[in-house]
Order: structure tokens, then C-alpha cells, then sequence
């Protein structure tokens, strides 16, 4: 895998809240390995703000943990078969997440790592949404062969 990559990431929740409309977006970042762990450093800008927020997946077999820090500040851990509980901090106040992850699954090729959870979410201790995520990161400048 090459240290500049391209990172997709596609969310979907459903619940009574949520409209079950997936949310995806594509962005450049960094990508090396260590110690048996995928790191995938990144920054967003979001949505009516002008400041960034870093952001830095950690990835190994049943394991994704998320940080992020700016703008929003959390740090997620999905392990699979295990409820993790977290403060998010956004410029509007704090929420405590619970987040209890039912499945990681985890697909290492040469050139491009697959990751998707599958956890449901609660907010201050209230159900929120069943949700899924799926993380595709791809070395940057492969180009795909494709037959004709």
C-alpha cells in the first residue's frame, strides 16, 4: 500500500430517528501500518464550518477505533462483540454515545483494505440506530484493470 491514499467512507442508520438514507464521502489521506495496526490519517471540513477536523482510523482484525479532533472531538471504538461508551463533544454541546458493536469484518489486499462494522447506537442512554459503516481505502494512483 502506498503512504497517499483514497479513503471512501459510506454510513447507513436506521432507526426512528434516522432515515436510512446512506451518507457517503470521498478524501484524500495518509496510510501506514505499525505494529500489526492500519492507521489512516485524514481531515474533513464539516458542514457551515470553516475550521478542520483531524481524523485518524485505527484498524486491525476485530477492531476499528476512531479519533477525532477539531471541530467535533470523539474517540470510537467498535470491538466486535464488545459495547464501548464515549463522550462527543460538537461547538453545540456534549452527547454520551454508546456504541455496541455486533461484527467487524476486514479485507487486506495489496493495494486496497475493506472494513465495515455493523453496531447500534445510543444516545444519552437512548436508542438511536441500528447502523453500518464501510471504509474503503485504496493506494492512490493504482489504476484498475478492467477487461473489455
Amino acid at each position: 500500500m502506498t503512504k497517499e491514499v483514497l479513503i471512501t467512507i459510506c454510513g447507513l442508520q436506521n432507526g426512528p430517528d434516522a432515515d436510512g438514507e446512506p451518507i457517503e464521502m470521498t478524501t484524500a489521506g495518509e496510510y501506514y501500518y505499525k505494529n500489526g495496526k492500519h492507521y489512516v490519517l485524514y481531515e474533513e471540513v464539516m458542514e457551515g464550518e470553516t475550521n478542520t477536523t483531524k481524523n485518524r482510523i485505527k484498524i486491525a482484525p476485530g477492531y476499528l477505533e476512531l479519533t477525532k479532533n477539531g471541530v467535533v472531538n470523539v474517540h470510537m471504538l467498535f470491538e466486535e462483540n464488545k459495547k464501548n461508551v464515549t463522550h462527543y463533544y460538537t461547538p453545540y454541546g456534549s452527547l454520551m454515545m454508546g456504541i455496541d458493536t455486533k461484527k467487524v469484518w476486514l479485507e487486506e489486499g495489496e493495494n486496497e483494505i475493506k472494513v465495515a462494522v455493523d453496531y447500534a447506537l445510543d444516545l444519552n442512554q437512548e436508542f438511536a440506530a441500528d447502523c453500518d459503516i464501510k471504509i474503503t481505502i485504496k493506494a492512490k494512483g493504482i489504476k484498475e484493470f478492467k477487461l473489455s
